[in-house]
């Protein structure tokens, strides 16, 4: 019984370090040597819990993909209660909360690397855990899409567009405003365009 509590906190240590490597520094630069060194273990005792590193960032991905989709879909139950701004202001809080590092570039860089059956796992993960949420975002009754803008193509367009919050070196609107004026000047370029209506 010892050994298996031993192992399981093993599995779970190997978890959580493959998780913040991974989220922080991407699958290219993130190796099984790199989180079998955070865990205090060897890389063959790494491979004993995980088959290969595409199985560990496959887990972590469901893992973390879950946790955004339970986040999203409880901002989107609160309905028309809360503003339709203020809604997607909290969905941007929840990515930016759970991902240090660009989600998109997370996500999609890892493709070229991952075998063909792993590609598809993780697209339906991207799908189903992040953009058919905000996906329902933008079907709420509350927001106004242009006419000839789909659901879907706002939820591509919104998560390929945040990567400025996950920048250091160029913020928009400056070094000194919190997260949340960062979020909300992001979302007004988003939402409302750069350039004025013309009267």
């Amino acid at each position: 019984m010892k050994r298996e509590v031993q192992l399981a906190k093993t599995h779970q240590a190997i978890l959580d370090a493959a998780r913040s490597l991974f989220l922080s520094r991407g699958y290219q630069g993130t190796s099984t040597r790199d989180i079998a060194k955070i865990v205090g273990i060897t890389q063959p005792a790494l491979y004993h819990h995980f088959a290969d590193k595409d199985v560990l960032f496959l887990q972590v991905i469901k893992t973390v993909g879950l946790e955004i989709k339970s986040g999203i879909d409880a901002i989107n139950q609160q309905g028309t209660a809360v503003p339709a701004d203020e809604r997607l202001i909290q969905i941007t809080q929840v990515l930016t909360d759970k991902h240090p590092r660009d989600i998109f570039t997370v996500i999609h860089s890892s493709f070229a690397d991952l075998k063909p059956e792993n590609m598809q796992q993780l697209g339906t993960i991207f799908q189903t855990d992040y953009v058919t949420p905000i996906e329902n975002y933008f079907k709420s009754e509350d927001v106004n899409l242009r006419q000839s803008i789909e659901p879907t193509e706002a939820a591509q367009f919104y998560i390929t567009s945040l990567s400025p919050l996950f920048s250091k070196f160029h913020r928009i609107g400056g070094a000194n405003m919190t997260t949340e004026e960062h979020i909300r000047l992001l979302l007004d370029f988003i939402l409302h365009g750069l350039v004025s209506e013309q009267a």
